[in-house]
């Protein structure tokens, strides 16, 4: 029902984004196809889930390096092992530090005691080598594995992104009305919001603004972006640093915050001043990638442990521990209820190696600007 006939995806409604991920188990003959192709490709291909739940249930424990956050990890843990009887030890990584130096150690043959590793956006082909070759796409796809494939990575085949955010307009209602506030991301270019109006956040918003290629097209994105420095806005690093200047009541209008920031960010607001806009295209950035490592101990514990994370369950964990960051092809996750019949666009996995390159690209049509103090 997808064609992706560009790296990123097609901008269209959740819904169909959603029903794209049906797990329809293939005929005998079909699935049999399917493995001795991964396999012929290097691949592992497993065509029975109970084997796979047998084989894990055998491994008995699991270790695993996540970017989640820990409560989350901790109760995402519990219910993995309620459910399959399975140990968990699950450590937070987090910084690009500690990320660079996990990669190195990976690639020095360091890294020896972890079933699962956390794969960072920075450094997103350095796990090239170091990855188990599970097919976990092919699996998902014939139905072994219970993932919508909107998760998955199309191109590397076995990592999975657990969560998503997208962002949105945000203000302070006590500087700009509702209906003042920006209805598509072309009125930032109105002549009154000029001069210091909007805060844009750079890395995070230069990121938004990479996920809007789908929609518009790199060119497009681009005469943007320079339009958007020419407005003048104020330029921050951050999404807290512009949510607590507007509840502050300091600065009236903010481009491409994110969803659950502004949310969390309303909850705390006393005054309740902040309001927000979904505003189409929406752009949805796919976050958390985790992977089983090549020299796993308990590799079908860490396979069952990436299916676990597509989970209804799993998906609410996220939503309640840390919140509002489900993925958006999980039916039923607070992102995926929020996006329901919108239209996205969508950053695809497989070539979030490229995102840096892109990044760079918006930068230098924005003008390099420089981080300023209010």
């Amino acid at each position: 029902m997808r064609a992706v006939a560009f790296w990123l995806a097609p901008v269209i409604g959740v819904a169909l984004l959603i029903s794209d991920s049906s797990l329809a188990a293939v005929s005998g003959s079909g699935l049999l196809k399917a493995k001795q192709e991964a396999e012929a490709n290097g691949f592992i291909f497993e065509t029975n889930h109970d084997e796979i739940v047998a084989k894990a249930k055998k491994e008995a424990s699991l270790r695993a390096l996540s970017n989640l956050e820990p409560p989350t990890a901790r109760a995402i843990s519990e219910a993995f092992k309620k459910r399959y009887g399975i140990d968990v030890h699950a450590e937070e990584i987090t910084g690009a530090d500690a990320q660079q130096r996990f990669v190195l150690e990976l690639k020095g043959g360091r890294v020896k005691d972890w079933d699962v590793m956390h794969i960072s956006a920075d450094f997103y082909n350095d796990y090239e080598g170091h990855k188990k070759n599970f097919d976990v796409l092919g699996m998902a796809t014939h139905g072994v594995l219970a993932i919508p494939k909107g998760m998955l990575d199309q191109r590397k085949r076995n990592v999975i992104f657990a969560t998503s955010v997208f962002s949105v307009v945000t203000y302070n209602k006590n500087h700009i009305s509702p209906d003042r506030a920006p209805d598509n991301w072309e009125d930032f270019l109105r002549p009154e919001f000029k001069g210091k109006k909007f805060s844009v956040e750079i890395r995070g918003g230069v990121k938004d603004l990479v996920a809007m290629i789908p929609a518009w097209g790199l060119e497009r994105v681009l005469s943007y972006s320079k339009a958007l420095a020419g407005q003048e806005p104020i330029w921050t690093i951050g999404y807290a640093r512009s949510l607590g200047a507007m509840v502050a009541g300091e600065m009236g209008l903010a481009h491409m915050i994110n969803w659950h920031s502004t949310v969390r960010a309303q909850q705390k607001d006393p005054k309740a001043s902040l309001g927000y806009k979904i505003v189409e295209p929406v752009p949805v950035r796919l976050t958390v990638a985790d992977g089983v490592t090549a020299n796993a101990t308990h590799p079908y514990a860490g396979l069952l442990w990436l299916e676990f994370l597509a989970t209804p369950e799993a998906q609410a964990i996220i939503d309640k521990h840390d919140p509002l960051k489900s993925n958006l092809y999980v039916r039923g996750s607070e992102v995926a209820n929020a996006l329901s019949g919108k239209k996205v666009s969508v950053s695809t996995p497989e070539e979030a190696d490229r995102v840096p390159q892109l990044m760079e690209k918006v930068i230098a049509a924005m003008g390099f600007p420089k981080v300023e103090s209010k």
